[in-house]
């Protein structure tokens, strides 16, 4: 069987994929294989990169990180499926996020 890549995947073999994740990750999380799960968390995350239009990230803009609760993030640039730039309050070390965990800052919380 000859696998795709996500960047090769339609939207609706994207959402089919993410789901079987969601899936394996959920019977790994009641299993209690700790490992497992975190992989399968990881592979939703990069598969729900590709469902996002990279146009809508803005090098400059602050976005709230996905799953770290009052945890920010400038984009400096993006590079394929990832923004690059800092943590807001942190050690100001570049790093890369999938731009699936940015949401944009909403007035008011």
């Amino acid at each position: 069987m000859n696998e795709k890549s996500y960047a090769q995947m339609t939207e609706h073999e994207l959402r089919e994929e993410i789901g079987k994740l969601k899936e394996k990750a959920r019977k790994a999380e009641q299993l209690g294989i700790v490992n497992e799960f975190a992989v399968y968390e990881r592979k939703v995350i990069m598969a729900s990169a590709y469902l996002v239009d990279p146009e809508s990230i803005i090098p400059g803009e602050m976005y709230r990180i996905e799953g770290a609760p009052g945890e920010f993030f400038k984009v400096d640039y993006l590079k394929g499926r990832f923004a690059w730039g800092y943590r807001l309050g942190g050690e100001q070390h570049e790093e890369a996020l999938p731009i699936s965990m940015l949401s944009p800052m909403k007035v008011g919380k």
